[in-house]
């Protein structure tokens, strides 16, 4: 049975995905033939979402594919002109423009090749995704989101195949392609996997900001107060109201990848004192263990510096180990907190230990 978590992690992207064109890449001569059925099934639930579907066959006959879309009840016109045709593009969102989802022939180009991007970026995708026989593995895994700066560094950590795409895509993004996804074909539910949670399982090359630590905006408050109420049952984390966040909204700072929120930490200073509470710590369960919890309190660190602060601390109840060892904070005393805190502390009878750290 799918968890809460899940289902909320997939329902946040449909209306991010609606209206998007995404160009969708097979290898369908190479790739075994249930895995392109899966894939079609599942790109026929994408077009069901509103998404604009350009599907190109790398290999394999173009009718084969087109015949399989209409027996998975995508409703899928053919383009008559090769993907290199500089009059493919025109032809391509004609067939947007009525509703259908558009079916082109790319044989003869490699996957990411400059024809491609031509087309994609005369088509106006949002998305390129490859489903090719294998994909990126960067020391023997996928990394799920490269930026398209730094792809040229990883290329050292893969094979010669894999160095070429992860170049190809970089270049992609280079010339105003937001994202490119390559992912294993062969893969059971790999488009699904991949487009429906914030990790991914392929490999993605992006342009922009896929993961940033953020100011919280109003409109976060809500997830921001279910974060924390599941971490209160958790954690004992002091619980907030809506009015308490939008009370000291500059304090807060969040994580998020897509621009969906998966974590936040609070600095709330005490100027009189020199010192910042480092506070409302919380990464969501689905993303622990991937050093998010850590970034944010570097960068609850960097806001204070700017702030010209000299000394931060935390209170916490079962974190010692995270806030010393990885993040090498000291354990401290009541008599470290600023008075104002100390006398908070006190009256809520919590059973927290204090650390510091010294910021200079």
């Amino acid at each position: 049975m799918a968890q809460q978590s899940d289902v909320r992690e997939v329902l946040q992207y449909i209306p991010q995905f609606r209206g998007k064109v995404f160009f969708v890449l097979i290898e369908a001569g190479i790739l075994p033939e249930p895995a392109v059925a899966e894939s079609l099934l599942d790109l026929a639930v994408l077009e069901d979402l509103g998404v604009k579907l350009v599907l190109g066959v790398l290999g394999g006959d173009l009718k084969d594919l087109y015949d399989w879309t209409l027996e998975c009840e995508i409703m899928a016109a053919r383009v008559s002109r090769p993907i290199t045709d500089p009059d493919a593009v025109r032809e391509a969102l004609e067939i947007l423009g009525r509703g259908q989802s558009a079916i082109i022939d790319a044989s003869g180009v490699g996957p990411l090749d400059p024809a491609v991007v031509d087309f994609a970026k005369g088509v106006g995708v949002a998305k390129i995704i490859t489903l090719l026989e294998e994909a990126i593995l960067i020391d023997g895994a996928p990394v799920h989101a490269i930026r398209a700066a730094e792809a040229e560094a990883l290329t050292g950590h893969t094979d010669a195949a894999g160095a070429a795409l992860l170049r190809a895509a970089a270049a992609a993004c280079d010339r105003g392609i937001p994202r490119v996804h390559v992912l294993n074909g062969r893969q059971q539910g790999v488009l699904v996997d991949e487009l429906f949670s914030n990790e991914g399982v392929g490999t993605m090359v992006h342009a922009d900001s896929y993961r940033l630590v953020r100011a919280l905006r109003e409109e976060d408050i809500p997830e921001l107060l279910g974060m924390i109420g599941r971490s209160v049952r958790r954690t004992k984390l002091v619980e907030r109201t809506y009015e308490d966040i939008q009370s000291r909204i500059e304090d807060f700072h969040v994580m998020a990848i897509d621009d969906n929120v998966v974590g936040c930490v609070a600095l709330h200073e005490y100027p009189g004192e020199d010192c910042a509470e480092v506070a409302c710590l919380y990464v969501k369960q689905a993303h622990e263990g991937r050093g998010y919890g850590i970034e944010l309190v570097r960068h609850a660190e960097c806001v204070a510096r700017g702030l010209g602060i000299s000394r931060v601390f935390a209170l916490s109840n079962r974190a010692a180990d995270f806030f010393t060892v990885k993040l090498g904070y000291r354990p401290a005393s009541l008599g470290d907190l600023p008075q104002a805190r100390r006398v908070q502390f006190e009256s809520s009878r919590r059973d927290s230990l204090v650390f510091s750290r010294d910021l200079a």
